[in-house]
């Protein structure tokens, strides 16, 4: 089992930055894919970013160049450093982790609220 845990959403205006932060119960990020999904009121989650075993990594078309994902693999944490915001960016964000140690597992934390003021 792999707990893990959300902090850093908040309020923000539209042009400003975030941090978002995800805190695993145990060493995994250099062998699960780690991502950050989201799911905005009456919408699907969807993939907001995720990074590989390898580094390599793969965003939405709507957060390139404004949203960078990152891991911290001594310290079980992983990174969205979110800048520019847009009010489309408001949503619940969701830290995600897939194994595929014994078949395909995934893992959710509780999610964390992002609010983007126009």
């Amino acid at each position: 089992q792999v707990q893990l845990v959300e902090s850093g959403g908040g309020l923000v205006q539209a042009g400003g930055s975030l941090r978002l932060s995800c805190a695993a119960s145990r060493s995994i990020f250099s062998r699960y894919v780690m991502g950050w999904y989201r799911q905005a009121p009456g919408q699907q989650r969807d993939l907001v970013a995720n990074v590989i075993p390898g580094g390599s990594t793969n965003y939405a078309d709507s957060v390139q160049g404004r949203f960078t994902i990152s891991r911290d693999n001594a310290n079980n944490t992983m990174h969205l450093h979110m800048n520019t915001h847009k009010p489309e960016d408001t949503a619940v964000y969701y830290c995600h982790a897939r194994s595929f140690e014994l078949g395909i597992i995934d893992y959710w934390g509780q999610g964390t609220q992002v609010t983007v003021s126009s």
